[in-house]
């Protein structure tokens, strides 16, 4: 049921080279929220001890990580706290300026009225949004949401890298955090493991800002690893789903449609280039499996897609009989925050 108190609202800004712009930021975030948490990700620039020292916002806390463990990294820190500390529904955003704050509301909306268990923001959805977006920036983006709704699962969800989101805090005690990327893959290591968990995400539109701030990121190494870490994901839903957690006709239809895939390749593959033309039994065995396959395996993915999460987990897990400290709280795990050093303000 929707919440009828007002809600806890925290949002989480992972803060790294952000110096000059966090100030900016924290002071557009609006009365919607409750409490704000700027994780200083061992920022050389102390961005930490600058929003210590200038911001007077009794909402803001500020978070020190020991040593620097990436955007997903710091989000976690963030969020872990945010749960602990009765947060309702908690928001991410960065520090550098390009998320507008004023979004917030869009994204927590859709959470509290029941919609979603997580929202993201989707800078596709206007195309003057998406015009606005540097090139290389527009072309990785699309290639990357493509690779991610194979390996996360939600086919309907676009530009899976975006870090403006919003979560069910209940979730947090339930996801796995200390598996979850620290790094750069962290958003689409997220959305598959809330497809595990059988989350509903929407996509909820937005615009980017993009002026003097400096990616973090370097495409050359980071590429051949989303590539990677999207084919793993997508064996290990795949294995799970259809395996392990489930078994049924899609299952057999990708079995099928492999095996038939495969013997039809072999088979066609050792009869190419013979000296006697092929007789037509012989392309028949070949290419009749190789039509089955595709057919089975198009079965396939139209099941997939039909799969996709459509009722709110944290809904049902607010009708179950677990409480909620069982559901906040699991086996604490180290992500190097130092609480000496941890201020609120």
């Amino acid at each position: 049921m929707p919440l009828k108190r007002k809600p806890n609202v925290a949002v989480v800004i992972p803060s790294y080279r952000v110096r000059n712009h966090i100030l900016a930021v924290l002071s557009r975030i609006g009365s919607e929220v409750t409490a704000i948490y700027v994780v200083d990700d061992a920022c050389p620039e102390d961005t930490g001890r600058l929003v210590k020292e200038h911001v007077a916002d009794p909402r803001v806390n500020v978070l020190w990580n020991k040593e620097n463990l990436g955007v997903g990294g710091a989000t976690i820190a963030g969020m872990k706290q945010a749960a602990t500390d009765g947060a309702d529904v908690i928001v991410k955003i960065d520090g550098d300026g390009q998320m507008d704050p004023a979004f917030i509301p869009s994204f927590i909306g859709v959470i509290l009225v029941g919609e979603a268990d997580y929202a993201k923001g989707n800078r596709f959805f206007d195309p003057e949004g998406a015009a606005s977006m540097p090139l290389g920036r527009l072309i990785g983006n699309a290639g990357l949401s493509f690779l991610a709704k194979i390996s996360t699962g939600y086919w309907h969800s676009f530009d899976p890298t975006n870090g403006f989101f919003a979560i069910h805090a209940s979730l947090i005690g339930l996801l796995p955090l200390e598996k979850i990327s620290k790094r750069f893959f962290f958003e689409s290591d997220l959305l598959f493991r809330l497809n595990v968990l059988t989350a509903r995400v929407v996509d909820v539109p937005m615009h980017s800002h993009y002026a003097d701030e400096v990616s973090n990121m370097k495409p050359h190494r980071e590429i051949p690893r989303f590539a990677f870490a999207h084919l793993k994901n997508f064996g290990k839903r795949i294995f799970y789903n259809y395996f392990i957690r489930n078994f049924s006709i899609a299952s057999l239809e990708l079995v099928l449609g492999l095996a038939l895939l495969l013997f039809g390749v072999i088979y066609g593959l050792s009869n190419w280039g013979m000296d006697v033309p092929a007789t037509a039994g012989t392309v028949m065995i070949a290419a009749l499996p190789i039509i089955v396959a595709t057919q089975l395996l198009l079965a396939f993915i139209n099941y997939d897609i039909q799969s996709v999460p459509r009722s709110t987990l944290h809904m049902r897990l607010s009708s179950s009989s677990l409480p909620r400290k069982a559901l906040m709280h699991r086996d604490a795990i180290s992500i190097g925050i130092d609480k000496e050093k941890t201020s609120t303000w």
